[in-house]
C-alpha cells in the first residue's frame, strides 16, 4: 500500500535567511488584513570584541529542560559555542530489572520508563512478548490497542504542545492543552482505573474491555478536539512572536537527520516521509485511511506544525477505529497465557490450580527472541527480548526514541543564542525516562 504524505508548508516556513546570509523578512497576516514583520535585522554589532568564553549550567532542575537533564553550555556572549549532554541523573534499570520479572510483570514497567506514552509502550511491549509465545490476538483487541495508542499519541503531543507553549511564553494554548489532556485522563481512567500509568494490555489480549457507554464518550472528544487545535493555530502559527522564536532554529537537513539516527516528528519534519506505521504495519495500520505529515525545513517551527498535524490524523484514525471496533473476546483462547475466569478459579479445582501456576509461576515463551518496533509520539520505539524457555526474559533491550534524537541537541543549539537552547531542546520531545540505560 503506497504511503500518503502530507508536506506540512505555510507560508512562514522559511529558512529565516535569505540568500546573502541575513534574516529573512516573513510577512505576518494581522486581523485587519495587513502585515508585520516576524523577524527583523539585528543590531549592528562591533566586530572582534575580545572576551572569554562562560561555562552555564542549564538544569539538571526540571523546568526548561523537561526532565532531570543537565546541558553544560560554554557561552560567547550569548551565543553558544559548545554543548555538552548529561544524561546520567535518572536511573531506574528498567532492562536489568526486566530479567528478573515474569513477562506480564513487566508492562508497568513500560508504564514509567516513557510516563507521558504508557498505554503506546504496554501496546508495543505485549506485541514483542506475544511474538515469541506465538500468539495471534483478537479483532477486538486490536483495534482496541489502535485507540490506546492514538489516545496516547495526542495525550502526548498535548503535554508537548503545551509545555513547550510555556517555554516560548504563550500560556493560553498550555491550558487549551491541558485541558484536552484531562478529557483523554477522564477516558482512560473509566476504562483502566488509572490515569497516567495504565498498565492496560496483557501478553495475549487486554487488562479489560471498555466499559458501557465509553465509544460515545470517545465520540464526544473526537467531535470537540479538532475545534481546540484551529483555536490553538490561530493564535500561534502566524503569531509574529511565536514564527520569530521557532522559524529557523535547530534546522537539521534530511541527511543529518537520517545520519544521527532520529526519528518520528525530529526525523519528518526534516522532509524524510519514515513512520513505522506505513512502513513496517502493525495492528492493521495500512488498513486505516490517514497521511504522515512531512515538513520542509527541519526547524523548531516545522516541527510543530508536524506535531499539530499528527493529532489531526490521530483523531481520523480514532473515527475509523470506532466505526470498525467489532464485538467478541479481547483475550486469546490460549490457557498458557490467560488466566481463567474469577468464577472458574473460585468454583472449580482445576481452574484454581491454574490460576496459581499461572500467577507463581508465570506463561513460558518458547526459546527464541524478538524485536518489535511502534510509532511512538517521539518516534521508533523497539522492544528486544529473548527467551530462554523460562518465564522471565533473559535479555530484555529498549530501543528509546528520546535517547536517540536527544543526541542531535549539540549540533542544533551551536551558534544559536542562549534563549533559543529552550526552544530547541523542547522541541526534541524528551523524556527522560527513556534516557535511562
Amino acid at each position: 500500500m503506497a504511503t500518503k504524505t502530507r508536506t506540512i508548508e505555510v507560508e512562514l516556513s522559511t529558512s529565516g535567511l535569505d540568500a546573502s546570509g541575513k534574516p529573512q523578512r516573513v510577512p505576518i497576516v494581522t486581523n485587519d488584513g495587513g502585515t508585520a514583520i516576524a523577524l527583523e535585522e539585528p543590531l549592528a554589532i562591533e566586530p572582534d570584541l575580545d572576551g572569554e568564553h562562560m561555562l552555564l549550567n542549564l538544569g539538571p532542575q526540571h523546568p526548561a529542560t523537561h526532565g532531570v537533564l543537565r546541558l553544560v553550555l560554554e557561552l560567547d556572549g550569548e551565543t553558544v559555542v559548545r554543548c555538552i549532554p548529561h544524561i546520567g541523573y535518572l536511573h531506574c534499570g528498567f532492562e536489568k530489572t526486566g530479567e528478573y520479572r515474569q513477562y506480564n510483570q513487566i508492562i508497568p514497567w513500560t508504564d514509567r520508563e516513557d510516563y507521558l506514552n504508557a498505554p503506546g509502550n504496554n501496546v508495543a511491549f505485549a506485541l514483542g512478548a506475544e511474538r515469541l509465545f506465538g500468539i495471534d490476538i483478537t479483532e477486538r483487541c486490536t483495534v482496541l490497542r489502535v485507540i490506546a495508542c492514538e489516545l496516547s499519541r495526542m495525550m502526548s503531543h498535548l503535554v508537548w504542545l503545551g509545555t513547550t507553549s510555556i517555554d516560548i511564553g504563550a500560556y493560553t494554548p498550555f491550558l487549551w492543552a491541558f485541558h484536552q489532556r484531562e478529557l483523554i485522563y477522564q477516558l482512560l481512567e473509566s476504562w483502566t482505573g488509572a490515569r497516567l500509568t495504565t498498565s492496560v494490555t496483557r501478553v495475549g489480549g487486554m487488562m479489560a474491555d471498555i466499559p458501557d457507554g465509553w465509544t460515545g464518550n470517545l465520540r464526544k472528544f473526537l467531535d470537540g478536539f479538532i475545534k481546540v487545535l484551529d483555536d490553538v493555530d490561530v493564535l500561534l502559527t502566524r503569531n509574529a512572536i511565536w514564527v520569530g522564536r521557532t522559524v529557523g532554529l535547530g534546522v537539521m537537513t534530511p541527511e543529518e537527520a537520517v545520519n544521527y539516527g532520529l526519528s518520528g516528528c525530529m526525523l519528518r519534519a526534516s522532509g524524510v516521509s519514515y513512520d513505522v506505521r506505513k512502513d513496517f504495519p502493525y495492528l492493521d495500520y495500512e488498513t486505516y485511511d490517514f497521511e504522515v505529515p512531512v515538513g520542509v525545513n527541519g526547524d523548531v517551527y516545522d516541527r510543530y506544525l508536524v506535531r499539530m498535524e499528527e493529532m489531526r490524523q490521530s483523531n481520523r484514525i480514532l473515527y475509523q477505529a470506532l466505526d470498525r471496533l467489532p464485538d467478541g473476546p479481547i483475550n486469546v483462547d490460549d490457557a498458557r497465557v490467560i488466566l481463567p475466569t474469577k468464577k472458574d478459579a473460585t468454583s472449580g479445582m482445576e481452574s484454581m490450580i491454574h490460576h496459581f501456576k499461572q500467577v507463581m509461576e508465570g506463561p513460558r515463551p518458547p526459546v527464541g527472541e524478538a524485536y518489535v518496533a511502534v510509532e511512538s509520539p517521539r518516534g521508533e520505539k523497539g522492544y528486544y527480548m529473548v527467551s530462554d524457555g523460562s518465564a522471565k526474559p533473559v535479555r530484555w533491550r529498549i530501543r528509546p526514541p528520546s535517547f536517540v534524537n536527544l543526541s542531535a541537541i549539540p549540533k542544533m543549539v551551536e551558534g544559536h543564542l542562549l534563549s533559543d537552547v529552550i526552544a530547541i531542546n523542547a522541541s526534541i520531545d524528551v523524556v527522560l525516562g527513556e534516557i535511562d540505560r
